[in-house]
């Protein structure tokens, strides 16, 4: 990579919020040109790619910037807190089996993708998804079946287990990242014609459009200008519970580690799991209180301000110019992700799932709490909290599963 033109956090900050600020006015100008635009490209999906060339354009180095750390660990939970403050869980709970049946659909996905991806490239250049020792691509591609079913602390525990190179580490990350959110790419395109999917599968989006109306009128009855004194109390909420979130993390998580190693397979000694299951809970209690009518003033609305700042984030972290670099084992990682995309859509067919549930299920697998409340608050900011929940079941289930899939990818890889 070429010496990046800006490396002060502070500077790429303000470059990331004035692309989210010309995107949010454009998209709500009346100008005809940009009412026609944003009929066809979803404003998220543009909050998202257009961060994605100061990378691409070598103007800032992701890999040396904070910012997405900062936005993950500090703006994530506090937004967490603020999506679920006024929440209802009994609506919540009648969103049915399906999105639960889709998210397991979307781990078997990428279980079963990863060997059937190594055993279609086998077939015509089997050099290319062979290897030997620590070069074998079936131990990198152990590390993307970690994060792609849990996230970064699933990843860490196959680089332990499998043990590739550190330069074969390096590509997959590569390729994690850029799979991963090139289908981030496509499911948000998804969410603009999430109508007419649903009406191919004869979905029932019943419930989803209750949960969404109750909320909406929840927050229409209770609606006001918001005071000094509103927003004050909606941040200092947020962060209260952020603040306690790490608190307990960096206490619970060290005590499991220490002391019941064997529940490190289910991601339970990761500072990062319980810090947004912890948000996740002050907020859904804070929802049975008095507190739950801060949305009235705004409270979602500021919890999705920092949703949109790490969807600017996780964007910079894209590369596209690194396809050119590896283009064999991107091609691998892009068959072994539409084998996954493929049997989602097999499944929601034949349940008549909502692409609501597609999209989540998938995201709460590849991508974790990073980016299913942020593809679920696409459809909905009330919807938010359905992403953190079966992201919660990926951290559980990530190294698991990843561990079976790499078995699967050792047996089919050519020696």
């Amino acid at each position: 990579m070429n010496e990046p033109l800006i490396t002060n956090d502070a500077v790429i900050f303000g470059l990331l919020m004035l692309m989210l600020a010309f995107i949010f006015h454009t998209s709500s100008s009346n100008n005809p040109f940009w009412k026609k635009f944003y009929s066809y490209v979803p404003m998220l999906l543009l909050c998202y790619f257009v961060p994605s060339l100061l990378n691409t354009f070598d103007i800032v180095d992701e890999k040396e910037s904070r910012l997405y750390f900062v936005a993950s660990r500090y703006l994530l939970p506090a937004s967490l807190v603020l999506l679920t403050l006024s929440i209802d869980l009994k609506e919540f709970f009648k969103l049915g089996p399906k999105s639960i049946i889709m998210f397991f659909t979307a781990t078997v996905g990428v279980v079963i993708g990863g060997p059937l991806a190594i055993l279609i490239v086998s077939s015509f250049n089997p050099d290319l998804v062979g290897g030997a020792d620590s070069e074998a691509v079936w131990r990198g591609m152990s590390t993307i079946a970690g994060t792609w079913i849990g996230g970064g602390a699933n990843q860490a525990a196959m680089y332990e287990i499998f043990k590739p190179s550190d330069e074969l580490f390096s590509v997959m990350v590569t390729v994690d990242i850029v799979i991963a959110e090139a289908w981030m790419f496509f499911i948000l395109l998804g969410v603009g014609k999430a109508k007419q999917i649903d009406k191919f599968f004869k979905a029932d989006t019943s419930a989803i459009t209750a949960l969404k109306e109750k909320m909406e009128d929840f927050s229409l009855k209770n609606a006001r200008i918001p005071s000094l004194s509103d927003i004050m109390v909606i941040l200092g909420i947020a962060f209260v519970g952020t603040g306690l979130g790490h608190f307990f993390a960096d206490m619970i998580a060290p005590f499991i580690g220490e002391n019941f190693p064997a529940l490190k397979k289910l991601s339970l000694d990761s500072p990062f799991f319980w810090l947004v299951v912890i948000a996740t809970t002050f907020g859904l209690g804070l929802s049975f209180t008095k507190w739950r009518k801060l949305e009235g003033a705004g409270a979602s609305k500021i919890g999705t301000i920092f949703i949109y700042i790490l969807v600017a984030t996780i964007g910079m972290k894209m590369d596209i110019k690194a396809v050119a670099e590896y283009p064999g084992l991107f091609m691998v990682g892009g068959i072994w992700m539409l084998i996954h995309v493929i049997l989602l859509f097999i499944v929601a067919k034949i349940i008549r799932a909502p692409y609501f549930f597609i999209a989540v299920g998938s995201k709460a697998n590849i991508g974790g709490a990073a980016s299913a409340p942020v593809v679920a608050a696409a459809f909905h900011p009330s919807l938010a909290p359905v992403g953190v929940l079966l992201a919660v079941f990926g951290y559980a289930l990530g190294t698991y599963a990843a561990y079976m899939c790499a078995m699967l990818m050792q047996m089919v890889a050519p020696i």
